[in-house]
């Protein structure tokens, strides 16, 4: 008999096509907060003499004439251009109409530009309790996968809709937050299905695709908007994430038992880790229709919940106002050009991903080896993601016209939002396997909030003065702090009481335990006979010989 060659694993194919998804999520969300530099018209209202400029460090402390000169001197590399170099369709819709091609930009003012950065979170709560239980029904293929794929078609009818009316783009945008809200609670079920306990960690860091998809994503538009026009930024996203979904039907399934190319081997590594049996998986099979309660009064008054979802609240209001506003700041205040402001606004988010994902190994090696408790690492993420990092945006306020400052601290607040994945997001699934998926949703329905407060704010505000800029970076400081203390002092990430299956007889769940319990106990070892054994270590979640602390994981 042939000797059997090895293939990538399954979960390896998961984790790039999740990755690149949550990267397609955000590349829909974020895509606007950048070519809305481009689409409005430059200010009117800043003048130095009688010069017009128009970001606030346009003239440092000093001779004005002398720094006029010196920046007429560099040519209009600091300054952004409007020169399409490529016209549009919808241009070319527009002209063939005899309407206003608009070559000068929207005449948008502050509270318009806020309205619709701010408008895709306007419902992109609503969906995020119905993304868990709609995962749960059909799966998380047809949910997370349409989810995208619907957000990236609309983005084709936003160019034309920006030219019809602002008002007509903000409801576009509140769809596609509408629909894209389905997509993360989807995913944790998934992540419940597939992931064996001890990689978890290492597995929710392909969430933050969506920050490579941010690092990507800035500087490729800022280029295209230089080469092309604003509205191919769009045309890319449809396409893009077409291209996605198509991949996405072919290789993804939505459990090991559905897929039909899975290594048997990693079959039973997978369900032997997760307690899952042949007769367990028939007996939830046949109960899945009778009984589908959900805890949601415990849920609800779950401390441990609303502790993860305060860190989440002060997290996401950090990370969603330094990636929806990072172009307008460095545009307004520092005078970068598109190519620059894309750069600038998309490192930081690379540098996330990447620390991310160290910190997910350290968390991984924290629990395999038992040198610090489940709850103890989540909350030294908390720390980081939260706490440190409203230190580092605390410091960013007092950046004043140091560009290279402003640079640095804004690419550290975000990188250090990393740690979320080891701490308060992988909580949520420590909390309740069972119901990590609506766990999810839920937390999204709440701390979705900042999406669209914070745009409305820096709106109400104003974006044009450092001082303006000194007060919203203060407000996202202290709100990152507070956070971040409350979940230090009292986060819990041990398994609820809630999660057991209630819902299911008592015969049955005694069945479902027992299978849990073997399934923990039992070597995956056996499951990979053919494999070094140095390799069958390094990828058993039991090797540590721990089962109670593997048993508050699952």
């Amino acid at each position: 008999m042939a000797k059997e060659k090895e293939s990538i694993s399954t979960r390896t194919t998961l984790w790039y096509l999740v990755f690149v998804g949550f990267a397609v999520n955000y590349m829909i969300r974020i895509n606007t907060n950048i070519t809305i530099v481009a689409m409005i018209k430059q200010s009117e209202t800043e003048f130095v003499g009688e010069v017009k400029v128009d970001y606030a460090c346009y003239v440092p402390a000093g001779n004005v004439s002398d720094a006029l000169a010196t920046t007429t001197q560099e040519g209009s590399s600091l300054l952004r251009s409007r020169e399409d170099r490529i016209i549009s369709p919808e241009q070319l819709l527009l002209t063939l109409f005899n309407l206003d091609p608009q070559k000068d930009g929207f005449d948008w003012n502050d509270y318009q530009q806020g309205l619709i950065l701010g408008a895709f979170y306007w419902l992109h709560w609503i969906t995020q309790i119905p993304g868990g239980i709609l995962a749960r029904r059909y799966g998380t293929k047809l949910v997370f996968g349409a989810s995208n794929v619907i957000g990236c078609w609309m983005c084709f009818l936003m160019p034309i809709a920006s030219y019809w009316d602002y008002r007509v783009l903000v409801v576009l945008r509140v769809l596609q937050g509408l629909i894209c809200g389905l997509a993360w609670p989807a995913m944790h079920h998934m992540a419940g299905q597939w992931i064996p306990p001890n990689e978890r960690s290492k597995f929710v860091t392909a969430y933050l695709g969506s920050s490579v998809g941010v690092a990507l994503n800035f500087p490729l538009f800022g280029f295209i908007i230089s080469w092309t026009s604003w509205e191919y930024v769009f045309h890319f996203c449809g396409i893009f994430g077409t291209v996605w979904y198509i991949a996405w039907l072919y290789f993804v399934y939505d459990s090991p038992a559905e897929h039909p190319r899975i290594h048997p081997n990693e079959r039973k590594y997978i369900e032997s880790s997760l307690g899952i049996t042949a007769h367990s998986t028939a007996e939830r099979r046949e109960h899945q229709h009778e009984h589908q309660g959900t805890p949601w009064r415990k849920i609800v008054l779950s401390r441990a919940m609303w502790i993860t979802i305060i860190a989440q609240w002060g997290g996401i209001w950090g990370l969603f106002t330094l990636m929806t506003q990072a172009p307008t700041y460095f545009n307004n205040v520092h005078g970068w050009n598109i190519e620059m402001t894309g750069l600038l606004s998309g490192i930081p988010h690379l540098c996330r991903m990447l620390f991310a994902y160290v910190f997910s190994i350290a968390g991984d090696h924290l629990l395999k080896h038992e040198l610090m408790s489940r709850t103890g690492v989540r909350k030294m993420g908390g720390t980081l993601c939260c706490v440190v990092n409203g230190i580092f945006v605390f410091i960013l306020a007092s950046s004043g016209c140091n560009s290279l400052m402003a640079t640095i601290f804004l690419t550290l607040a975000t990188t250090v939002h990393g740690a979320v994945s080891t701490g308060p997001l992988a909580n949520l699934v420590d909390m309740s396997p069972r119901y990590a998926g609506i766990l999810l949703g839920f937390s999204g329905m709440i701390t979705v909030v900042p999406g669209f407060v914070s745009p409305i704010i820096v709106g109400m505000l104003g974006n044009h003065t450092v001082e303006q800029w000194r007060i919203i970076f203060l407000i996202t400081s202290g709100t990152l702090i507070i956070c971040g203390l409350l979940y230090m002092a009292f986060a819990d990430s041990t398994l609820q009481s809630w999660n057991s299956c209630d819902d299911l007889s008592s015969s049955t769940r005694s069945i479902h335990e027992h299978d849990e319990l073997k399934g923990l106990k039992s070597s995956p070892l056996d499951a990979f006979p053919n494999e070094p054994k140095e390799r069958q270590e390094m990828d058993d979640p039991t090797h540590d010989g721990s089962v109670a602390l593997r048993l508050s994981s699952v």
